[in-house]
């Protein structure tokens, strides 16, 4: 009897201590989870600065580009617009299949398109091929904004806000490395090594994400590829239009691409309110906060990516600054943009969406203003990019989440379609701007106009600020 209740007792006590190492082993996989999602965000994040990085790294490799293979500026132009292009078309797709077919499928193809597209723009023979690789490169790196949204608002379901808004943070410090960046490389190594520079960092990401990315579960979602046609070709031909308006030769056929754009626009969006899965949510196009929120992206590009283009010209055209003093120029602007949005990330859930929005945006039409009036010394004109970077920097993290939490499943289709109407007005702004400089004739006084005329446009969508969610928490 004794013996039987020892046993007993010793059973007691193992199935405790196998109780026990359960419990240590459920803990330790909770630390490893934790440890893993951040893992998870610095892999998405260098995706998101190797973007920013080829987007501003080839303007320093441009003139050396176009000497290399003996090319007019227009037709290099095109390693540059032909990456804009890519970017617009990709985001709003990208942002449907993600949500569609699963993160780390989408995360994972966009990595290794950008890598090929990297690789065979390095060993490119000619400029002809040059611009269909960086086409390439383009489609993945478009990719990476919507895709990477969706896996951190998945990660981080309990302060999506703060993780989203910091990736605010994350294209500035590609911009800031870039210019620098590829003014060594190309000085040490020649203008193919930009490209080549994204190949391992790409494959690192690569590896990363095989390894630490959960498994897609399958939804058994059917994607619309009409839909996704007819998106890819009415942005297609509404940014080749727009491109080519700058271009007298070409005006005949920029006004016909635009019309192309309309024609597509029209039939997709008579195949989206039938399309039993559509490529487009008519609800993020349509609803009234979502309207508000569009439009306002599509200003916010105007005013800010096309500031982002024309700062160098500006200040080559009318401060005679050399290519260096312009780096250095926009570097008070990406810093601004780095503090003011980390700030902004870290307090968005206490300050809400609307605030850091309506003190940004102020902020930016403060600073287009000051431009537009042509500061009479440098250091007022650093101190004014200085309060564009905490402008943008402080509404761009509530403006990237503003409407998430309305749908926080379509995390990615939201961030694609955004993505879209931000680079669409960064376009339309280039090309308005284009024709204006060309028409004024004065550098000067068409620089002048065009940044009080985008001040102005910016103050104008202020409004639309109160028609989106007040807060992570309250929906109107």
């Amino acid at each position: 009897m004794r013996v039987e209740l020892e046993c007993e007792k010793g059973s007691k006590s193992q199935g405790r201590l196998k109780t026990q190492k359960v419990k240590t082993s459920y803990i330790k996989v909770l630390e490893a989870t934790s440890t893993f999602r951040y893992l998870i965000f610095t892999t998405v994040s260098i995706s998101l600065i190797l973007s920013s990085i080829s987007a501003t790294s080839i303007a320093v490799a441009f003139p050396m580009i176009t000497a290399f293979f003996d090319v007019s500026i227009v037709v290099a132009g095109w390693i540059i617009s032909v990456y804009q292009l890519g970017l617009t078309v990709t985001m709003p797709i990208i942002g449907k299949v993600s949500d569609a077919l699963g993160r780390k499928f989408t995360f994972m193809s966009c990595l290794i398109l950008f890598v090929l597209g990297s690789l065979l723009c390095a060993v490119a023979p000619n400029v002809e091929l040059l611009v269909l690789f960086r086409l390439i490169q383009a489609l993945g790196g478009g990719g990476f904004m919507p895709s990477a949204v969706g896996i951190v608002a998945e990660e981080f379901p309990e302060s999506r806000q703060k993780a989203i808004g910091l990736f605010s943070s994350i294209f500035p410090i590609g911009q800031i490395i870039g210019p620098n960046l590829g003014g060594w490389l190309v000085d040490s190594f020649g203008w193919r090594s930009v490209f080549w520079v994204n190949v391992p960092i790409g494959l690192t990401a690569l590896i990363f994400s095989a390894l630490l990315l959960h498994p897609d579960k399958k939804k058994g979602v059917s994607i619309d590829v009409l839909g996704a046609l007819l998106v890819g070709g009415s942005l297609a031909s509404l940014m080749l239009g727009l491109t080519l308006m700058g271009y007298k030769t070409m005006f005949g056929f920029a006004w016909m691409m635009l019309s192309v754009a309309v024609a597509f626009a029209v039939l997709l969006l008579r195949h989206e309110m039938r399309a039993k899965d559509p490529i487009l949510d008519i609800e993020v196009l349509k609803t009234k906060p979502f309207v508000a929120a569009n439009v306002y992206n599509f200003v916010y590009g105007t005013a800010v990516i096309g500031v982002l283009s024309l700062i160098p010209t500006y200040a080559t055209s009318v401060y005679g600054m050399s290519a260096l003093e312009c780096g250095l120029l926009l570097t008070p602007r990406s810093v601004g943009m780095i503090v003011s949005s980390v700030m902004t990330s870290i307090f968005i859930v206490r300050w809400g969406y609307r605030w850091p929005m309506i003190v940004g945006s102020l902020a930016t039409v403060v600073g287009l203003f000051l431009l537009g009036f042509k500061p009479n010394n440098a250091a007022l004109l650093y101190a004014i990019m200085l309060v564009l970077g905490i402008g943008v920097g402080t509404a761009s993290p509530a403006a990237n989440n503003a409407c998430i939490e309305l749908m926080p499943q379509r995390a990615a289709t939201i961030t694609g379609v955004r993505g879209m109407f931000r680079q669409t007005g960064g376009a339309v702004s280039v090309t308005i701007a284009t024709l204006v400089l060309h028409e004024i004739g004065d550098m000067a006084l068409g620089f002048s106009a065009i940044f009080i005329g985008l001040a102005i446009a910016f103050m104008a969508t202020m409004p639309l600020i109160f028609m989106m969610p007040k807060s992570p928490n309250e929906r109107g």
